[in-house]
């Protein structure tokens, strides 16, 4: 009994070690990547003709893919394909390979997010933990989905949020509790070491938040309907643009080059309002009117740029595509404006990642608690609107 007791007082001391070095490396790769993003962004900002040579860095991006990549180009889903069948370990080059691609794009204004970078490499270190723990397949998978809250939650500065959401991506409608607590851990863990290497997170406010009533119920279900309706769209549109760029041009490398053509041409007439993460229009949505077509423009234009190749993902253009359509709702569904632009925040991400308990709670934890009711009837309508499709390929849908 002893003897027992004593091996499985190891397993746990080892287990938490690796989940304490998980939570580290991705904690730090995140602070980095949120240092290097700012100061790139702000590069880009003062010298405008940069967008021009979005085509060449996708070219290098593409070549770079081509010649050292492709065991890891599949990027999310290259993850979600190990969670589900276990082969062979995420080759760390992922990690740096993914931030210096989503760097890049976004210095050259490429409409396009963060979290895939943030995930990715998240998810590529806590691989790189199991093998030196040597972990079989059911501690691997649990450092792996660690990885992911991790990096998530360590980007966006929502720890809980970050842990449901490595649980429930992976498959739809099923939640495996028993990686809960270790998920928890290492989220609220990369999250504080983000912040004590000076990370810095986006929160943004929602003053008046109405009790909810039958009318109010029936307004944020209508809107839910509509952001689920935009994720929709989007999703199709950027799998679209991924099917025919691929149909269209055979050599791998030389889809980012020739679509960045025509995500440069785009962004051109439409102006750098809508390049990058657009966070300063994502601001703007919570405190005045935005543009009715703010959204639409957003939409398209990181569908395209995601569909041809370039790094970073989908996450926070979807937050700004959520964010201005519910604020031009809030000129005809009587509910506040911030309120409506927080809602779509997360409705239109967590219907095109079908992850609304995730997406509910980082309402909470962004906007506050009172939040909490609203955003979960627009999530949960906005995913059921959405049609069974998704940003993720990989993810499975459980049975039944």
């Amino acid at each position: 009994m002893d003897l027992e007791r004593s091996s499985s007082v190891a397993r746990s001391a080892r287990a938490a070690l690796a989940l304490a070095l998980v939570a580290s490396l991705a904690g730090s790769a995140s602070a980095l990547f949120l240092w290097l993003l700012q100061a790139v962004t702000a590069i880009r900002e003062d010298h405008g003709w940069l967008l021009f040579c979005l085509p060449l860095a996708g070219l290098v991006s593409g070549l770079a893919y081509h010649r050292w990549g492709s065991l890891v180009e599949a990027g999310n889903n290259r993850i979600l394909q190990e969670l589900h069948d276990p082969k062979s370990f995420i080759p760390l080059r992922m990690a740096p390979m993914v931030l210096v691609g989503t760097l890049a794009t976004h210095l050259c204004g490429g409409s396009a997010g963060r979290e895939g970078t943030a995930v990715q490499m998240g998810g590529a270190l806590a691989d790189q933990v199991a093998r030196w723990f040597r972990f079989a397949v059911r501690g691997r998978r649990m450092l792996l989905l660690a990885g992911v809250a991790g990096g998530f939650s360590s980007l966006f500065g929502t720890p809980l949020a970050g842990a449901i959401f490595a649980l429930e991506f992976v498959v739809v409608g099923h939640l495996r509790l028993v990686h809960l607590l270790p998920c928890v851990l290492t989220a609220v863990a990369a999250d504080r070491i983000c912040l004590a290497w000076g990370g810095s997170h986006a929160h943004w406010g929602v003053p008046e938040v109405p009790a909810m009533d039958g009318k109010g119920f029936a307004l944020a279900l209508l809107a839910g309907v509509v952001f689920g309706l935009a994720a929709r769209a989007f999703v199709a549109l950027s799998h679209g643009v991924s099917a025919r760029t691929k149909a269209w041009i055979s050599r791998p490398w030389l889809r980012p080059a020739l679509g960045g053509v025509a995500v440069v041409a785009c962004l051109w007439v439409a102006g750098p309002r809508y390049e990058g993460l657009g966070l300063a229009v994502i601001d703007q949505s919570f405190r005045e009117v935005v543009l009715p077509w703010d959204f639409a423009i957003k939409l398209a234009l990181t569908a395209l740029t995601v569909g041809v190749g370039f790094k970073g993902g989908e996450v926070t253009p979807l937050f700004f595509v959520g964010a201005t359509l519910g604020a031009a709702l809030s000129a005809t569904v009587g509910l506040p404006s911030p309120l409506l632009a927080g809602m779509g925040l997360v409705a239109v991400f967590g219907a095109a990642a079908n992850t609304p308990l995730a997406c509910t709670v980082m309402a909470m934890e962004l906007f506050g608690a009172s939040t909490g009711p609203w955003a979960a009837i627009a999530c949960v309508a906005a995913m059921l609107s959405s049609g069974r499709g998704g940003i993720y390929s990989a993810q499975k849908w459980a049975a039944g």
